[in-house]
């Protein structure tokens, strides 16, 4: 099972590099992932939003959404597959921006592949795939890509995870890939609260990185908090150069649909 893992996580990466890098627009999606999936035939449901109360009176490109009070979500809709395979759909893509109003940018397709029970090791590791249609006012590139590896360590109270995220905009090659990275470290309160700081950056192309005043680099204060009823991730961000936002809050609602279905049943 590990080899075939390996196997179609080798020939993803070769067919994703092999095709035909990306200005930093606003993102619907703030997180660090854990490497965690759905059980097979588990159902869940993450609905992510962002709101920038403080931010850039500019688009990252020509037509694009303007940051400065916008509000950026979307719902994410996951199935287990295997217990080393989830896949993923995000659809709506949405905005409610001072410039546009309300907006739909588009839907993505996601493919994570993880070593399996992630939570029960010291050291995981996982890859993800995501590959968007976006709306014209959402990127300049009509259909773009994410290549996310992921990698931590379960030190107990302490996790250590890191993304060194690939962007791709099919253009360019291997040196048209954008490195986003985005790092989490957590200090784990009790098995229900964690706290956490995360980064979220963006460096340039690897064929030529921005200068540091031109890069996207942003620090979060979080805070986890994990019931029976519902799944909760709240954070405040601030921009550490001037290309980027001064200040973005996160929140992240996630529900097995399964248990919950489950529980409204009668007899439960």
């Amino acid at each position: 099972m590990n080899l075939r893992l390996l196997m179609v996580i080798i020939a993803a990466v070769i067919v994703l590099v092999a095709l035909p890098g990306a200005a930093w627009a606003q993102t619907d999606e703030i997180q660090v992932y854990d490497a965690q999936i759905a059980d097979p035939g588990v159902f869940n449901l993450t609905w992510h939003n962002n709101f920038t109360p403080i931010g850039l009176k500019t688009p990252a490109f020509p037509g694009g959404l303007i940051p400065d009070k916008s509000l950026n979500g979307v719902p994410e809709w996951a199935y287990g597959v295997v217990p080393w395979f989830e896949a993923g759909l995000y659809l709506p893509l949405y905005s409610i921006s001072k410039d546009r109003g309300a907006t739909i940018n588009g839907g993505k397709i996601r493919l994570l592949f993880v070593k399996p029970h992630a939570a029960e090791h010291k050291f995981f590791y996982g890859m993800n795939f995501e590959f968007s249609y976006n709306a014209r006012h959402w990127d300049p590139r009509r259909y773009t890509s994410e290549i996310r590896p992921i990698i931590g360590l379960h030190l107990h109270p302490v996790d250590i995870i890191v993304n060194p995220i690939l962007d791709n905009s099919w253009l360019g090659g291997f040196k048209g890939l954008d490195f986003a990275p985005a790092t989490r470290l957590a200090y784990n309160i009790s098995e229900s609260w964690a706290v956490a700081a995360e980064e979220y950056a963006d460096f340039g192309l690897l064929r030529h990185f921005y200068s540091s005043s031109q890069q996207q680099q942003q620090i979060y204060a979080v805070m986890d908090h994990t019931s029976k009823t519902i799944n909760i991730e709240a954070g405040i961000g601030f921009g550490l150069t001037s290309a980027t936002s001064k200040v973005t809050l996160k929140l992240i609602l996630s529900r097995d649909l399964y248990a919950l279905n489950k529980q409204r049943k009668p007899g439960n």
